[in-house]
């Protein structure tokens, strides 16, 4: 998605329009996500360029989407660019068990309660 967004509209509320904003945005991610994945990879990642104009984008994380959109829309500004852009990422998710060895010699008997 790479689109302008206008903040103003003569027959709507402001509080509307960025709600309407925010709602095109998220059911774009969520069209996105629910895309199928190529093989090996195990989500998909939005990269995210946000900016006044589509000359001064800057990237930033996907986290932050919403508190720029908020921050725009308190600053008065007619409008604000953003390039989201989706990308297969493999990433691997294996626990990592974690084996402890003892030595007979390391453990104290005095600490142990045994119950008879």
């Amino acid at each position: 998605m790479k689109k302008k967004f206008l903040l103003t509209d003569e027959k709507k509320d402001s509080q509307r329009v960025l709600e309407s904003i925010k709602h095109n945005i998220r059911k774009y991610i969520k069209r996105e996500k629910r895309k199928d994945l190529p093989e090996g990879s195990n989500f998909w990642k939005i990269n995210c360029k946000f900016g006044q104009s589509e000359e001064s984008t800057v990237e930033i994380r996907f986290e932050d989407l919403m508190k720029n959109i908020n921050e725009v829309s308190t600053q008065n500004l007619d409008s604000f660019y953003i390039e989201l852009v989706s990308e297969a990422v493999t990433m691997d998710f294996k626990k990592k068990e974690e084996v402890i060895e003892l030595d007979e010699s390391e453990i104290n008997e005095d600490l142990i309660d045994i119950k008879e």
